[in-house]
This record gives C-alpha cells, sequence and structure tokens, in this order.
C-alpha cells in the first residue's frame, strides 16, 4: 500500500466524485494520513476496530472536542467505504464504533446592535479601511461563509437585480439578496480595489494589499479585530455573522424555509437550530395569534 497514491486518489474520490468542499477535503484527508501514519507498516485489511479506537482515543487525550471527534470518526469512515467499494479492503473497522453524544449546538448571536458596532469599528478610508467594511457587510448582509466570501468574485454580483451569485457547499449555486448597504460598501471598495497581481485574480473581488485573494484567516483576523475594538467580549468568529443573519431574518418574521435557500443548507434541520434562539419572540407571536391561548 502506498500512502500517498491512496490518500491522493481519495481526495480525488471526495472532491470529483462526491463534490465536498476543499475544507471538507483537506479534512477528510489529514484524519486519514494521521490515521495511516499511525497504522504504518499495516495494511489496510490489517487495521482492526481496536486499532481505529486506540488512535482516537489518542486525539481525544490530546484536546480533541467531541465534535472535532464526530468528524474524524465520518471521514474514516467515508476512507473505508470508498476502499472497499474501491476492492482495497474487505471490512470497515469504524462500523462498529459509536458516534460520539454531541450536546446541542447553540452558536453565538450578536444583537444587531453589538454587530452594527462592529461594523462600524472600520473607518471605512482607504483601500483597506473600505475593504474590511465590505467584508463585514457581506458576511452579516448576505450571510456567506467566509469560504464564500473569500472566494466571491465581481461577476456573482449583479448590482442592478440586487443579488449576488454564491457558490457554496457541493459546487451549489444559490442567489442571496444583496441589500443597498452591502452594495455601497463593495461599490466603494472596487474604486479604491488595488490592482491584481495576476489576470487570474482579475475577477476575485476581495484583494490583498499585493493584489492577491485575501486569505480566510486574514478575514478571521479581521472579524476579531474589530470584536476588540468594538468592546465586544463575545468568542466570535466570520461564522457568528452568518448566525446573526440567520437569526435577525427569523427574529423579524422571515420563512424558515426561505432562510434554508439563503444559507444554501441542505436539511431545514440545519436552519431550525435558529428557531429556537428565538424563544420569547415565538412565544409572544404564539400566545398573540392562538384562537384558544
Amino acid at each position: 500500500m502506498d500512502p500517498k497514491a491512496i490518500i491522493r486518489d481519495f481526495r480525488n474520490y471526495l472532491r470529483i466524485e462526491r463534490g465536498m468542499s476543499p475544507s471538507t477535503v483537506a479534512s477528510y484527508s489529514h484524519d486519514v494520513e494521521a490515521l495511516l501514519e499511525d497504522c504504518e507498516g499495516m495494511s489496510l485489511k490489517e487495521i482492526t476496530t481496536d486499532k481505529v479506537v486506540e488512535h482516537l482515543g489518542r486525539a481525544t487525550d490530546a484536546g480533541l472536542s467531541k465534535r472535532s471527534q464526530a468528524r474524524m470518526l465520518s471521514g474514516l469512515r467515508c476512507f473505508f467505504s470508498w476502499c472497499i467499494e474501491e476492492g482495497e479492503t474487505d471490512h470497515d473497522p469504524c462500523a462498529r464504533i459509536d458516534m460520539p453524544k454531541l450536546g446541542k449546538y447553540i452558536p453565538t448571536v450578536l444583537s444587531v446592535e453589538e454587530v452594527t458596532a462592529i461594523i462600524e469599528s472600520v473607518p471605512p478610508v482607504g483601500e483597506k479601511g473600505t475593504r474590511d467594511r465590505a467584508i463585514l457587510e457581506v458576511l452579516y448582509g448576505c450571510g456567506l461563509r467566509v469560504s464564500e466570501a473569500a472566494s466571491l468574485r465581481i461577476s456573482q454580483i449583479w448590482f442592478k437585480d440586487g443579488f449576488v451569485s454564491v457558490v457554496g457547499k457541493g459546487n451549489k449555486q444559490r442567489l442571496v439578496p444583496l441589500g443597498e448597504t452591502a452594495a455601497d460598501a463593495i461599490r466603494s471598495y472596487m474604486e479604491q480595489r488595488p490592482a491584481p497581481a495576476d489576470r487570474s485574480f482579475n475577477d476575485i473581488l476581495f484583494l490583498n494589499h499585493a493584489g492577491r485573494p485575501l486569505s480566510r484567516v486574514s478575514i478571521f483576523n479581521l472579524v476579531k479585530q474589530q470584536a476588540i475594538v468594538a468592546g465586544i467580549d463575545k468568542e466570535i468568529s466570520p461564522h457568528t455573522f452568518r448566525h446573526c443573519f440567520a437569526t435577525h431574518l427569523i427574529e423579524n418574521g422571515a420563512d424558515l424555509r426561505l432562510v434554508q435557500e439563503m444559507l444554501g443548507h441542505a436539511s431545514i434541520l440545519t436552519t431550525e437550530i435558529y428557531t429556537h434562539l428565538d424563544t420569547s419572540t415565538w412565544h409572544e407571536t404564539i400566545l398573540k395569534h392562538h384562537p384558544r391561548l
């Protein structure tokens, strides 16, 4: 068994046949690579359930969260399922391993005032200021994932029609309304946008000072830095703006199915997490409109 070759083929399978996002492909591949390194000298058929449990146990002892453990096990199951299809092995050593029980995930959500404070903490002046302001407006105004914002193309923005065309997980395309505030922020930045360092970057919206695409890490750092500047002491990330986008829409009466479409969730169950975050509003609405309450 050539570990490098099999991981390369597995990555191609995830990317081409399964249509998984680059981040998922990277995570699954990394987890498989770690297991194979731990099982050096063993063939795939020789990897037992006990060996996988031992490997997962070491990761747990190193401080891996239950959610990360579950992701790791999902990746390993996917890998061995693929190996069976390819005839590389005849058994899945992960099949009898139970997923770790996860508590109900409650995302951090900011108030409208807190979001506004973070956005307005960036003076919309100059190349960097207008860019950072536009990024925050797009994250909150369109509910984009950080990877979607980092890879957003100018050709995906329809200013006249008020929409952004987003390519999300699984290369699925969706349309998200673009409000005037976010649109104005993008226009202001485009007037200051640096010249692309390469023709291949011509259509990438957000560039760094060297004219290259802005990284996801840069956007993470931007959000954390501006939260500090705004005096927000909650632990947040770019994804927090996506949570706020969804929660604030539902608080103001948006239909759950509509929010699901705009977030690009494959299942309504994923979107439903935002309903319990607004318990007081739903409670008040039910008491006000139900004929027997």
